[in-house]
């Protein structure tokens, strides 16, 4: 991101759910999957933001686009703040972020045909003059994600998962949005498939001056698209860096491990993971630093003060007490 303005900022937000047992346990209380994010998205960039799964991403990217209202904090678009608009001003502006889901079938009418799913928006935001328009944008977005204008006319359940997640994506920019949430967009498929939707999605980006939030728990797949790298930890960003400094110098004990737990295809028995143990309870998460009891290089002092997302050198930020110390290396 350059000096501009932000096209996405927002500050201190926060989500509780309430609990009714399940798998936290126990009726009452509340699981905190946001706690106190500030994060910015420039014009043209793509964010990632990664982490294991109930480390609160997903929360955070629908959020973003008010698909689930935060407790608290603020959300700015365009300098427009999301969260004073009326439900009309919403809708109006509402046309120029978009999602695109993890699963391309459950995100996709079963009984609309694939024409009628990716014109819908158009007709909602009353971009076409009449069905004719529509039909040859339509046609013309399909082409765009790599798929024949015929397959307008069928069903989503006639297409393969990758060629499902590519309808997903016409139908995501249908309306020229200027900011999409990728929310683990190709987690369901399989690796050359995965290959294909990325580079797809990086072509879209470069096309369209595209914003991407791009919500992963595979790091492989983050270092391929994306400009700066988030990594969330129990509702908070821990490292936030650009892409190739995080991965050259991750600073966080979790993004280290993180890292070190990722695949690499190398021949021979897998690594071990490097990553011990399991996230704490979202509805009672560890005092202090979030991280303490599965860092291998905590002290005592990690349990008692919460470390505030401070920038190291640069656009390089870290939350953790410990770095610069012999030990944290």
């Amino acid at each position: 991101m350059t000096g501009a303005p932000p096209l996405v900022a927002t500050r201190g937000l926060r989500k509780a759910f309430a609990l009714r047992g399940g798998r936290w346990g126990g009726a009452g209380g509340a699981a905190q999957a946001v706690r106190g994010v500030d994060l910015d998205i420039g014009a043209a960039e793509c964010v990632g933001l990664v982490g294991e799964s109930g480390s609160g991403k997903s929360t955070l990217g629908r959020m973003l686009i008010r698909l689930i209202e935060p407790d608290a904090g603020s959300i700015h678009f365009d300098g427009v703040d999301l969260l004073a608009l009326a439900p009309r001003e919403l809708r109006r502006l509402r046309r120029q972020f978009q999602i695109v889901f993890q699963d391309p079938y459950g995100s996709l009418n079963p009984r609309m045909r694939v024409g009628s799913a990716i014109g819908e928006p158009l007709a909602i935001h009353k971009l076409v003059r009449g069905a004719a328009e529509r039909r040859e944008r339509v046609a013309r977005l399909l082409e765009q994600v790599g798929l024949d204008p015929a397959a307008a006319a069928r069903y989503p359940h006639e297409f393969s998962g990758g060629q499902r997640q590519r309808i997903g994506i016409a139908r995501a920019i249908a309306c020229s949005p200027r900011f999409i949430v990728a929310d683990e967009p190709v987690s369901a498929l399989d690796p050359p498939v995965q290959a294909q939707i990325i580079n797809l999605l990086f072509d879209l980006k470069e096309q369209l001056a595209l914003s991407y939030l791009f919500i992963a728990h595979d790091l492989r797949l983050v270092r391929q698209i994306c400009d700066r790298v988030a990594v969330m930890y129990l509702g908070r960003i821990v490292e936030e860096a650009p892409a190739a400094e995080l991965y050259r110098e991750p600073l966080h004990p979790y993004t280290r491990a993180l890292l070190a737990s990722t695949p690499t295809p190398r021949p021979g028995p897998p690594t071990p993971p490097a990553l011990a143990g399991e996230p704490a309870s979202p509805a009672s998460p560890p005092s202090g630093c979030a991280f303490h009891p599965r860092c291998p290089i905590a002290e005592p002092r990690c349990a008692r003060t919460t470390p505030p997302l401070l920038a190291i050198a640069g656009r390089h930020k870290v939350a953790c007490l410990l770095v610069g110390s012999p030990d944290s290396k």
